[in-house]
């Protein structure tokens, strides 16, 4: 069953009526959103149809092919390259375009502010928002499928911090910037995941609904954002006054730039509040796959060391890493993940508590700009160890053997 659906530009768009098993929503969750809360589950089966069009478009390329074609529309822009496919066009397009709504200026300063989070900022990132992505036991299916994080976890997680590094330096988020490229470069890397993971048997449609949905990709807008900021919270050194809402201004942007409908974006803190809170109490516990994730990206440092000492260091710093995902995601959560307990756990909130007294010190030194990106700068390049990020759209997943393996032929 399905039903017309007026979205973004009143373009209609068919929506399936009923939700996918992984929504889950019991009385008491019921009660607590109601009528709202129960529009938000036929959202779990509606991918991104501009970003799969412009995909399918390409798909047969082969990869240098591909990569040249869709690396020309992204500097030249869409009018500059009529012979290139109409859907690809129309995606490229459709980003040029700058809504109304979005203040320039103020993504900029919502870049600087995570910015001079610097060292901190990496820690909640790694230790909070990427572990919280991995709880959602339907929502981590595509990264599943992929196989690139326990794989390569290094590699992709080097990737992520290039990603967020781009779109917070001032003016890459306008359009061509090379923020705004990489978004939309990641756009349609999350459309051929999408249309691979359908593809294999699998994909239980029925039970998870599109891989990489639109509330899936809308959670993921704020994990950099509103979880940066409540993160920075619980170590006692917040993101302050204007700055928490420019932050989430400028990863509101970014979610559109990644294709989430303008329906499920939040334009405030309390709204992402609201919004988090209802995607967390609709999904299942975390799983197996959760847990392999969770401990891939937490153990990666003894993984990827690449000297005696780096290896010692990363042992050192193991408990640590594993003390903040369970201050962060609280003792539920980390008790589902299989998190171990440790002295660490009873430290850090003591830590919380002298953070935000030393925070109210006057004349404190905040991070400055110049620091935090001088920080990411590292971390990336030591991450990538000389190897561009170039956000690649991919011919295959990973380990599905349903999945052909050959690169496409050029079929230009």
């Amino acid at each position: 069953m399905s039903r017309t659906h007026w979205g973004r530009y009143g373009i209609a768009h068919v929506m399936h009526a009923e939700s996918p098993s992984r929504f889950l929503y019991p009385p008491s969750v019921r009660a607590q959103f109601g009528e709202r809360g129960e529009r938000l589950g036929p959202w779990f089966y509606r991918g991104d149809p501009l970003a799969d069009a412009a995909f399918a478009s390409v798909e047969a390329l082969s990869r240098p092919a591909r990569e040249a074609l869709v690396s020309a529309l992204l500097r030249d822009g869409a009018a500059a390259h009529p012979e290139a496919p109409e859907p690809l066009r129309a995606l490229v397009a459709a980003c040029e375009y700058v809504p109304l709504w979005v203040d320039l200026d103020r993504v900029d300063r919502g870049g600087a502010a995570f910015l001079r989070t610097g060292l901190l900022g990496g820690m909640v990132l790694g230790a909070y928002a990427l572990t919280a992505s991995y709880c959602s036991p339907a929502g981590n299916k595509p990264l599943t499928f992929s196989g690139r994080l326990e794989e390569q976890t290094p590699r992709r997680l080097a990737e992520t911090g290039r990603y967020v590094q781009l779109v917070a330096q001032p003016g890459s988020l306008r359009p061509h910037g090379e923020g705004w490229v990489a978004t939309v470069r990641v756009r349609l890397m999350h459309a051929a995941v999408r249309t691979m993971c359908a593809r294999s048997p699998r994909w239980q449609r029925e039970a998870w609904g599109v891989p990489i949905s639109q509330p899936d990709m809308a959670g993921t807008g704020l994990l950099f954002s509103l979880i940066v900021i409540d993160g920075m919270d619980k170590l006692g050194m917040p993101i302050m006054g204007e700055s928490r809402e420019d932050l989430l201004h400028q990863w509101r942007y970014a979610s559109w730039l990644m294709g989430v409908d303008q329906e499920l974006l939040t334009s405030s803190e309390r709204e992402g509040h609201a919004f988090w809170s209802l995607l967390l109490s609709t999904q299942g516990e975390p799983d197996e796959d959760s847990r392999k994730l969770v401990r891939a990206l937490l153990d990666s440092g003894t993984v990827n060391a690449r000297s005696a000492e780096e290896l010692a260091r990363a042992k050192r710093m193991k408990p640590v890493s594993y003390a903040l995902s369970r201050y962060f995601l609280g003792d539920s959560l980390a008790d589902a993940l299989e998190l171990p307990k440790s002295v660490w756990s009873r430290v850090l909130p003591a830590v919380g508590r002298v953070g935000r007294a030393l925070h109210n010190v006057s004349g404190l030194p905040s991070g400055t700009v110049e620091a935090g990106a001088a920080y990411w700068r590292m971390v990336v390049d030591q991450g990538l160890r000389g190897t561009p990020a170039e956000f690649t759209i991919p011919d295959r997943l990973r380990g599905d053997p349903h999945v052909p393996s050959d690169p496409p032929r050029d079929h230009v």
